[in-house]
């Protein structure tokens, strides 16, 4: 289901910070972060459908990776609607817009949304950043600040969306402020990511689903959860499988500017 956070344009050389935690069916299959060979991207990879959940754009070159500072997030939007057989992967909505030349803004507006299950799309560059879904919420650019986004309308204030909102604005971002080096923070904004608290049964949404299975995904990072009934000896089918940290980094000498986009990961056991 998902849970991305993003600093956009607070700091001077990071204007942008983008957490996230990719939580999906323990089983399907995945491929770690890596550089593609048949396409300018560099993310994880869906192995299932052949997208990617987050992602930047880049391009192997011979001894050096070239950059535009595009860079992608997508997110399933939880409201008891089933995804049928016949509609397109939301994993290709990020790599459509990383190999794209259009605006975040153009983009998102020629979306032809009716083609995919209920989806949060954040999409991105040095100088635009823009939100939108097929639930309703139209192409809107991000004001400077910090924003959070699960599985409902961007605006919704979720338990797990207010707790990490609250957590990074006490932990993180005062050490972003301080030193934006990455190891000066990282850590810091990995054990926010971590966090597992479940949210009480009276601020729960109601997206159609058994509260049970409700408040197994309430938390910031999902330990596991049976998705087909949760009972206290039950498997974990889906959990949290990535956390990723993605920055674009803003890099000033004498003779150029320049942007330098990254992104580091860690997968979790379950």
């Amino acid at each position: 289901m998902c849970i991305v956070a993003i600093a956009w344009q607070l700091f001077d050389e990071l204007p942008l910070v983008l957490l996230s935690n990719r939580d999906e069916f323990l089983q399907r299959p995945t491929e770690l972060l890596h550089q593609w060979i048949d396409q300018p991207i560099y993310a994880g990879r869906d192995k299932q459908s052949g997208g990617t959940w987050l992602g930047i754009h880049q391009q192997q070159q011979t001894n050096f990776h070239q950059q535009n500072g595009r860079w992608a997030a997508v997110l399933n939007f939880r409201d008891g609607v089933q995804a049928s057989n016949n509609e397109r992967s939301r994993g290709e909505l990020v790599t459509d817009f990383l190999t794209s030349t259009l605006s975040p803004m153009d983009f998102a507006r020629q979306i032809s949304l009716q083609d995919y299950a209920g989806f949060n799309l954040i999409i991105g560059n040095s100088k635009q950043a823009v939100v939108v879904n097929n639930r309703g919420h139209a192409p809107t650019p991000l004001h400077a600040g910090l924003h959070v986004f699960s599985n409902g309308q961007p605006e919704e204030g979720w338990f797990k969306t207010e707790r990490l909102r609250g957590r990074l604005r006490q932990e993180v971002l005062p050490l972003i402020s301080e030193n934006s080096a990455y190891e000066y923070w990282q850590e810091a904004a990995f054990s926010v990511m971590s966090d597992n608290t479940t949210a009480p049964v009276d601020n729960l949404p109601d997206t159609g689903i058994d509260i049970k299975i409700e408040q197994a995904l309430s938390s910031i990072y999902i330990e596991g959860a049976n998705l087909t009934g949760i009972t206290p000896t039950a498997l974990p089918s889906y959990g949290t499988r990535t956390q990723s940290i993605l920055t674009l980094l803003r890099q000033e000498s004498a003779s150029d500017k320049k942007i330098q986009a990254e992104i580091i990961s860690r997968e979790c056991k379950h």
